[in-house]
């Protein structure tokens, strides 16, 4: 373990090197070509086995142990977003609106370089290591479900992930048993009703005060129709009716997103939202269409796993405190992973003690401290090993 550890100090810059290449290099989900080849081409210089286009872009590479035992999958994303870089960076992004503004060069170097440490300890290993490089995390339906479905956890008997984040600061790693991310789904709303002269509205049906009537209500569905301990979210997140000031709207376009961390809460608000558009169209003479898209499910972790994790954590240098967190209502298709076999989903704090100003995930100016790479592979692969020495 102590080697392992070593092993990873020493390979720190090059760490560094990797996740700033892939910065400047961004791609976003569905489209990744240039990531996937690179870092296939990085694990079978290593002499690894390795399956390409695993689910659509993904890579999956095999580290076969000198004896037989069991096999770990490590989990990490490689997609970037679609979003204009406005920091100052050497590193900057050359690919005019596409960024990594969620950590995810930070993943894939974090689990390419503790594959090459590893590698050079193949001798001292009995099982196998899966490394899971896992496109599309961003966007719906993601690539996660894909990937599992084309074999990447066949042969799997437990997985690890982790998440490099912003808010927390360095040093910190952040557990949670059950629950500790949210279902994230989308919907689409289009009311219709009768357009004419705004000075002449009893001869109309105004689709936006319509509309302006359901979003208001539909928040009584987190605050009224779910117990209060349990937890939901609708946010509605567009509400189109582009028309003259002089002129009803005929129609109305609203999307929005719910949350929840459990499927009958997720099942619950999906029918409340359409009741309450049925009733509030119905009420005021309008016709609907209502649509609802079921994205990612509720990551849950395993308690084995989670209980594990945490004290690998606890056992790690780099690491100062291990917390239980609260959940977060955000949403990662890591979940699928963990409906299939025993595993957890762990966050590692990324927040350089000297910045003034963090900027969340998904903003323009978004960074993390490079430390937390280094953390993280540890963590992992600790686990990983240790994992295997305890079958």
């Amino acid at each position: 373990m102590d080697q392992l550890l070593l092993k990873l100090e020493d390979h720190f810059e090059e760490m560094v090197i990797i996740r700033r290449y892939l910065h400047e290099h961004p791609e976003v989900s569905h489209e990744e070509v240039h990531t996937p080849a690179y870092i296939a081409d990085f694990h079978r210089e290593l002499g690894l086995e390795v399956r390409e286009y695993v689910g659509g872009r993904g890579v999956v590479a095999t580290l076969r142990g000198a004896r037989p035992g069991k096999t770990v999958a490590l989990r990490a994303d490689f997609d970037a977003l679609a979003i204009q870089e406005l920091n100052d960076l050497p590193y900057k992004s050359k690919n005019d609106g596409v960024m990594h503004a969620c950590g995810h060069d930070g993943h894939t170097a974090t689990l390419l370089v503790l594959a090459k440490v590893l590698v050079g300890m193949r001798e001292q290993l009995s099982g196998n290591i899966v490394f899971i490089h896992q496109h599309a995390e961003e966007i719906a339906p993601g690539g996660a479900l894909a990937m599992i479905e084309d074999g990447c956890l066949n042969d799997v008997d437990v997985i690890f992930g982790t998440h490099l984040w912003a808010p927390t600061p360095l040093g910190e790693v952040l557990v949670k048993d059950g629950a500790i991310m949210a279902a994230a789904d989308r919907f689409e709303i289009v009311i219709q009703g009768k357009g004419g002269h705004g000075a002449e509205p009893q001869h109309s049906v105004d689709a936006i005060v319509v509309g302006a009537h359901f979003v208001t209500q539909v928040q009584t569905i987190t605050s009224r129709r779910i117990a209060p301990l349990q937890s939901g979210v609708v946010t509605i997140g567009q509400f189109e009716a582009i028309n003259p000031f002089n002129v009803i709207a005929d129609t109305v376009k609203i999307q929005g997103t719910v949350r929840a961390l459990d499927e009958q809460v997720r099942k619950q608000i999906k029918e409340e939202i359409e009741l309450l558009l049925k009733a509030t169209c119905l009420g005021m003479h309008a016709t609907y269409s209502y649509q609802y898209f079921d994205g990612y499910p509720p990551v849950v972790n395993h308690e084995e796993q989670t209980k594990f994790i945490a004290k690998v954590a606890e056992q790690t240098s780099g690491v100062e405190k291990v917390t239980e967190c609260p959940p977060f209502m955000i949403g990662e298709d890591y979940g699928y992973y963990m409906q299939h076999i025993p595993g957890t989903f762990f966050f590692t704090g990324a927040k350089d003690p000297l910045w003034e100003t963090v900027y969340p995930h998904h903003h323009a100016k978004f960074d993390f401290d490079e430390r937390a790479m280094l953390i993280a592979a540890k963590v992992l692969g600790r686990a990983a090993l240790e994992f295997l020495e305890n079958d």
